[in-house]
């Protein structure tokens, strides 16, 4: 799964396969703790995330909302900014 940004220790990555599953989502991993959270709401589909870093994908998401859902229809790479 290819890494699209990395932020406070977040690393947030896109799979590109054709048979990825809708709705449209990015994942998140932290540490030991992973989540996917859907790219036009932010809401959590599954994982254990801790909540801090929950909200620190969700800002990111808001930041970022545009870019990822281009990525997703693509299948075109692209590394997005961190949350700073």
């Amino acid at each position: 799964m290819p890494e699209i940004s990395r932020f406070y220790g977040i690393v947030i990555k896109m799979f590109f396969i054709q048979s990825e599953h809708n709705p449209p989502h990015i994942h998140a991993v932290y540490s030991d703790y992973t989540g996917a959270l859907t790219i036009r709401t932010g809401e959590v589909m599954f994982g254990d995330l801790p909540a801090k870093a929950i909200h620190l994908v969700q800002e990111w998401i808001a930041a970022n909302g545009e870019d990822l859902l281009s990525m997703w229809e693509s299948q075109q790479l692209k590394k997005l900014p961190p949350l700073s």
